[in-house]
């Protein structure tokens, strides 16, 4: 017995302190999901009674409002706590592990919103959402095993500093220029991709600070993370008013820790020596889980025309 222990032990790569983080997660994706729904019925709320200005991205009119709904305030509180859990599992685990589990709140939301909306979820969404949390489920699954803790050097982080620039950018100008032709899916994916840049920022700012070395690049970091937070926040918004809020999850549980994931993999370096078959099982687990996100974008009940 203690051969097979001893045996098991050597294949998880993380040191049994670092799954800490993950029941930390597991309760801000509980948060997520209920700030989610909230701030989907402020959002409408507000759309509601700015009837002309819809299917155009939230303005600042819009935006005002929204502080005035209830219900959007309370969900945006909720998710306040969700970011603290997160940011607390990032502290014990590697973010290849934490991130992921993100999609429980998938489930949750899909309950939730079922249930206050009376509109029951038809079998193409069902499957969407398995495939989703089936997919980073495995994927989860395989980190755990395969994952290690690297320490972020400062080429790794100006290295992904000018990527987040470069997908601001973009992300802006396509807004500013395409926005009468966004959809929700569209909002989603741009969330999405920030905030898998927010979720690697985060861990990289916590630890320096942690070490005492806040200088520039610790301070351009944090710029550059609430620069991100700011822009996903809006998209996520205007995600809400445009289609239901376990889409919207979905496509940030998803999206989220696949780009995190992917710097973690490609830039710093926290999967190196996993063998070939955890790198086959990551893609086939990232594309059974993108599958399941354009699903249900395409099939949910509510998703709007």
């Amino acid at each position: 017995m203690d051969l097979v222990t001893a045996s098991l032990g050597a294949r998880i790569a993380l040191d049994p302190t670092q799954f800490i983080g993950i029941p930390f997660a597991l309760v801000g994706a509980v948060f997520l999901s209920l700030g989610a729904q909230f701030q989907h019925r402020g959002v409408n709320k507000v759309e509601a009674s700015t009837p002309a200005d819809r299917g155009r991205g939230l303005n600042i009119k819009q935006l005002g409002l929204l502080l005035a709904r209830p219900s959007w305030v309370i969900g945006t509180g909720l998710l306040g706590f969700a970011i603290t859990f997160q940011l607390i599992s990032l502290v014990f685990s590697p973010l290849i592990v934490v991130q992921p589990l993100g999609a429980v709140a998938l489930v949750i939301t899909a309950i939730l919103n079922s249930r206050i909306s009376k509109i029951k979820l038809n079998r193409a969404s069902i499957l969407a959402i398995c495939l989703c949390v089936g997919g980073v489920g495995l994927f989860v699954t395989v980190a755990a095993f395969t994952a290690r803790e690297t320490p972020v050097t400062d080429r790794d982080l100006i290295t992904i500093l000018i990527i987040l620039g470069v997908v601001i950018v973009v992300f802006g100008a396509a807004f500013a220029f395409l926005r009468n032709r966004f959809k929700a899916v569209i909002y989603v994916i741009g969330a999405g991709v920030l905030y898998g840049f927010v979720a690697t920022l985060a861990k990289v700012v916590i630890a320096r600070i942690g070490q005492g070395e806040f200088e520039w690049l610790t301070f351009t970091c944090l710029v550059a993370l609430l620069a991100a937070v700011a822009l996903g926040a809006y998209f996520v918004q205007n995600a809400y008013a445009s289609g239901p809020p376990d889409l919207v999850i979905a496509g940030l549980t998803v999206i989220d820790p696949l780009v995190a994931v992917a710097i973690g993999i490609v830039v710093l370096q926290e999967a190196a020596e996993a063998p070939i078959w955890a790198g086959v099982a990551f893609l086939a687990s990232s594309a059974i889980a993108i599958i399941g996100v354009y699903l249900l974008a395409r099939y949910h009940p509510q998703i709007h025309d």
